[in-house]
Order: C-alpha cells, then sequence, then structure tokens
C-alpha cells in the first residue's frame, strides 16, 4: 500500500505505559487497584449520602453528587485498562478504543472543569448574596447549570475528537504514555496538526483559563465577604464551606493547566503521564476525602449511612 492507504492503516496502537520491569508493574498493580476501590467507594458514599440525608438536598450537594459520579467515570475509563496492561507486556489498544477513551477523557474533563465553575458560583451567591440565595440557585437553575456543564464537555469532546480521528497516521504507532491522551496520540501523526494545536489552545483557554479566572473571582468577592463577618464563628462556618471546594479546584484545574498550557520540554512525556496519573487515579480518590474530612454535614452523612447498614446486617 502506498500513500494515501499507507498513512491511514494503523489499526492499533501500543502503550508504554510507566515502566517494562515486571515488579514494578505488579507494584503498581497493586496499589492503583487499592486507589481505584477507595475512589469508587468513596464516591459511591457521597452519592448515596446526598441521596438519604434531607440536610444535603441543597444546590451545593447537588453539584457534589454530579462531581462524585464524573469521577467514578472518569477514573473507570482509565484505570481498568491500566491494572490490564499493567500485568501484560504487549500494551495494545484499538485504533476505535483508542479514538473511545480519548473522546470519554474530553467529555468528562471538560463537564468536570465547569462543574467546578458553577460550584464556585453556587458559594459565590451563598456567601455573598444569602437572601436571595433560594431564589438565583432554584431547582430549575441547578439543573440548567448542570446541563451547560454536560453539553459543554459533549461538544468539545466531539470537536477534538473529531479532528483527531481526521488526522493520518503512519507506521509509527507507539504512544508514550499509559492511556490514550490527545497530547501524545497527536504526536505520532504524520500530517499537519496546527489545526489540532489552534482547537486545544481555544479549548484551554475556554475550559481551563476562563474558568479558572472566574472562580478565582467568585473567591475574592467570597473572602473580602467572609472577612467582614464580625463573629469568628461565622467566619469559621462560611470559611469551611468553601476550603473543600477550593482544595479540589487546586488540585484539577492546576495538573490540567500545567500539562496542556505549559510549555514543552524533552521531559514532556515523563510529566504528562504523571500529571494524567494524578487527574485520573489521585484526584478522584481525594474529592470525596476532603469534602467529608471537612464537612461536618457530609460526615454526619455518612456516618448515618454506615449505622443504617450496621442496622440492616443486624436484622439478617
Amino acid at each position: 500500500m502506498m500513500g494515501h492507504d499507507n498513512e491511514t492503516s494503523i489499526r492499533e496502537f501500543v502503550l508504554l505505559g510507566f515502566s517494562r520491569e515486571r515488579d514494578t508493574n505488579v507494584y503498581l498493580f497493586v496499589v492503583v487497584l487499592f486507589m481505584y476501590l477507595i475512589t469508587l467507594a468513596g464516591n459511591t458514599l457521597i452519592i448515596v449520602a446526598t441521596r438519604i440525608d434531607p440536610r444535603l438536598n441543597t444546590p451545593m450537594y447537588f453539584f457534589l453528587c454530579n462531581l462524585s459520579f464524573l469521577d467514578i467515570c472518569y477514573t473507570t475509563s482509565v484505570v481498568p485498562q491500566l491494572l490490564v496492561h499493567s500485568l501484560r507486556s504487549h500494551k495494545n489498544i484499538s485504533f476505535i478504543r483508542c479514538m473511545t477513551q480519548l473522546y470519554i477523557a474530553f467529555f468528562l474533563g471538560t463537564t468536570e472543569f465547569i462543574l467546578l465553575a458553577v460550584m464556585a458560583y453556587d458559594r459565590y451567591v451563598a456567601v455573598c448574596r444569602p437572601l436571595h440565595y433560594k431564589i438565583i440557585m432554584s431547582r430549575k437553575a441547578c439543573i440548567q447549570l448542570m446541563m451547560v456543564s454536560w453539553i459543554s464537555g459533549f461538544i468539545n469532546a466531539l470537536v477534538h475528537t473529531s479532528f483527531t480521528i481526521c488526522l493520518h497516521y503512519c507506521s509509527y504507532n507507539i504512544i508514550n504514555h499509559f492511556g490514550c491522551d490527545a497530547l501524545a496520540v497527536i504526536k505520532l501523526s504524520c500530517s499537519d496538526t496546527s489545526v489540532n494545536d489552534i482547537a486545544l489552545m481555544v479549548s484551554g483557554v475556554l475550559v481551563l483559563f476562563i474558568p479558572c479566572i472566574l472562580v478565582m473571582l467568585s473567591y475574592v468577592y467570597i473572602i473580602s465577604s467572609i472577612l467582614r463577618i464580625r463573629s469568628s464563628e461565622g467566619q469559621h462556618r462560611a470559611f469551611s464551606t468553601c476550603t473543600s471546594h477550593l482544595t479540589v479546584v487546586i488540585l484539577c484545574y492546576g495538573t490540567a493547566m500545567v500539562a496542556y498550557m505549559s510549555p514543552k520540554t524533552n521531559n514532556s512525556s515523563s510529566r504528562d503521564k504523571i500529571l494524567s496519573f494524578l487527574y485520573a487515579v489521585v484526584t478522584p480518590m481525594l474529592n470525596p476525602l476532603i469534602y467529608s474530612l471537612r464537612n461536618k454535614e457530609v460526615k454526619g452523612a455518612l456516618t448515618k449511612v454506615a449505622q443504617r447498614k450496621n442496622i440492616f446486617s443486624k436484622r439478617q
């Protein structure tokens, strides 16, 4: 096959993963499996707690429930494959599966970034405009904001995946990553990738930079309002509802902005793998821990879930 046909003949990619040493991969398997189980358990408990406790029937926990669902979906789109490949010498993935994984990563990642900005807006209204909170953050408004997040993710993922599929790929099919990361896949193309580069830059501004700026502005107003509260107890309560979200924002936006918006160097591949691992495996595990450990309402709801399980097991 010659010419154009030869350029599109790749049927599968080979993932290098983190290491070729079996002992290292076995250790990685154990650690990642442990973290994945904690992620599933923690985020599932958050979802269950927000459903069964009437005190958590508020916009803040409605969005938190969506965030936990996103974390479960995102980490599940990456971790099972990472676990299987850590025990296999040939880490192959078909072209279709690779593009599907890439689409899911863009879809859920974009949705999460927009959702975190929405959650910052919710905290801004709660702290800075408490008397109008129920009117502004009505059930209808919350659903609309959630839908904006999901639709934004769908459109952004569709654009980037379409551009990536349209590229021509020659004989080299080895991806220096543990998954089908967009930057790693685009590097393999033997055609002009300027459109993809521009799309990633525009997406970085719209999905990462602008929402991050809006989050920071929200917290400038939030902190200034909290400092005007006279009682130390009131300040502590206001801060406690915001610090969890701000911690998650720094973890999510920070890793993504360094990965996609920082200058590339000779060590970019290793750095990108570590950052992707942090975002896809570590952050989804930490999110429920951050919210539950720093929030009395969530801890109370989780205690109620545990008590219900104990009562149910005793009856059996």
